[in-house]
């Protein structure tokens, strides 16, 4: 029952943030600052679902598992500049191979 409580508070949370886009006047969001920060914010969301779903085990606790590696193999090719799909299967098997010889 707490589960469908939570969701169905997400669902108003959500709603109301995006009926606030509607109702916030336009000087608010014609600021600098905001200009500045608006392109940020997907970014900002994405690494925290990716640290989230990477870096936390089943029981909420940091852990380094064959996620952390893969995802710790993506970031260096996106350093070294390869093509994003390079990217993805240079990870996935990464991932893959550590989860076959580790078990994890």
């Amino acid at each position: 029952m707490m589960l469908w409580g939570a969701v169905l508070a997400a669902c108003v949370l959500s709603f109301g943030l995006k009926l606030s886009g509607y109702v916030v006047p336009e000087r608010y969001v014609q600021r600098p600052w905001i200009q500045r920060i608006i392109p940020l914010l997907p970014v900002a969301l994405l690494t925290s679902l990716l640290v989230t779903q990477a870096f936390l085990g089943d029981a909420g606790r940091f852990a380094v598992d064959a996620r952390a590696v893969g995802v710790c193999v993506a970031v260096l090719a996106l350093m070294l500049r390869a093509p994003f799909l390079v990217v993805i299967v240079a990870a996935a098997a990464t991932a893959a191979l550590t989860r076959t010889i580790y078990g994890y």
